[in-house]
C-alpha cells in the first residue's frame, strides 16, 4: 500500500517522542498488512502512551490516523487488551 498520508504529530514533541509515535503507527500498519507480534505492538503502544498519556488525545489521534490512512489503531489495541492468548495481532 502506498503511504500517501502523514502521521498525527504534535509540533511540541521532541525528536524521540516523534520517533516513538511513528514506530507505534508503523506497528499498526504492520498489524493490518501482515500481522504484528503481540509483544512488539504492546511495547510500541507503551512507548506511545508515554508521549500521549491522555485517553481523549489518543482517541483524537487514532481517528485522525484512521481517516487519513484507513488503518484503525483502536481495533488492534482492543484485540491486544481483550485476547491475551493471541501471539499475532491482525487487522
Amino acid at each position: 500500500m502506498d503511504k500517501e498520508y502523514s502521521y498525527p504529530i504534535e509540533a511540541d514533541w521532541s525528536t524521540e517522542e516523534v520517533i516513538d509515535v511513528v514506530q507505534f503507527y508503523e506497528a499498526v500498519e504492520k498489524g493490518f498488512d501482515e500481522g504484528v507480534a503481540r509483544q512488539e505492538l504492546s511495547d510500541k503502544y507503551q512507548q506511545y502512551k508515554k508521549v500521549v498519556p491522555s485517553k481523549s488525545e489518543e482517541k483524537t489521534q487514532f481517528k485522525e490516523f484512521e481517516k487519513s490512512s484507513g488503518y484503525a489503531p483502536y481495533k488492534l489495541i482492543k484485540q491486544l487488551k481483550d485476547d491475551s492468548q493471541t501471539e499475532k495481532i491482525t487487522g
